[in-house]
């Protein structure tokens, strides 16, 4: 059966996700998404992902962001129960030279390489839980941007997805999280909603930033000079439908 094709033409992958009350979540390729915080979602989001396949979450949050705040809806156990969890985060937030280079937080794909080079085994892990999860994956972070993002455009390079792919996929969870924030009753501590004037050409800029990033990383090479075996890449690239 043919994917579907959205209306800037975006196929294999790149389309949003609409289980209730996911914020920024979106269909990378075959059966692997992402998306913000999966606190955010319902009972019925959470029903909605299991009929779509999903059993398992991989978070790439610190343990110290891993918290219910009390806006969140309430999921029973038993609808829990069901989802493997697998935290892997991407950074130790107490190394000093990452907190240098990354204020306040890893916000930008010009900081990926340097998340990269300081984190290899991290990211490594990531892709180990990807390789080991039984079906369906979904991998958030807090907001479905960055982190998620830096993960994603990984995947996405290991699936054969072109530049301009990967190029959109971000843009989209940039107004993904945007438009979260002008809906949002609780304020970001950081951040705010941009106007277009502002996020558009921010976009450009970053989307610049995560292509040099994608080419420089060498996905597959990378994941293999830090633990990735032959066997687990060929388990990613299944689940990415390649």
């Amino acid at each position: 059966m043919a994917r579907p094709r959205d209306a800037d033409g975006a196929v294999n992958g790149d389309w949003a996700v609409n289980w209730d009350g996911a914020v920024n979540a979106w269909h990378i390729a075959g059966s692997v998404y992402r998306m913000g915080r999966r606190e955010w979602l319902t009972e019925t989001g959470w029903q909605q992902a299991y009929d779509g396949g999903i059993r398992t979450v991989i978070d790439l949050r610190n343990p110290d962001e891993i918290r219910r705040r009390d806006t969140d809806p309430r999921v029973g156990e038993a609808t829990l129960a069901a989802f493997d969890v697998v935290h892997a985060p991407t950074e130790d937030p107490g190394n000093a030279e990452f907190r240098a280079l990354c204020v306040p937080y890893l916000n930008n794909p010009a900081s990926y390489p340097d998340n990269a080079r300081i984190f290899p085994g991290k990211l490594a892990a990531v892709f180990k839980a990807v390789a080991a999860a039984p079906g369906g994956v979904v991998i958030h972070c807090s907001a479905g941007r960055d982190r998620s993002g830096m993960i994603a455009a990984m995947l996405q390079d290991l699936a054969g997805a072109g530049e301009d792919a990967i190029a959109l996929a971000y843009a989209r969870a940039m107004r993904g999280i945007n438009e979260h924030h002008r809906l949002s009753a609780t304020p970001h501590p950081h951040e705010r909603y941009l106007p277009e004037e502002i996020l558009a050409p921010l976009i450009k800029v970053r989307q610049e930033s995560l292509l040099r990033f994608v080419r420089q990383v060498k996905t597959a090479e990378f994941l293999g000079h830090n633990g990735v075996t032959v066997p687990e890449l060929t388990a990613i690239r299944g689940k990415l439908g390649h």
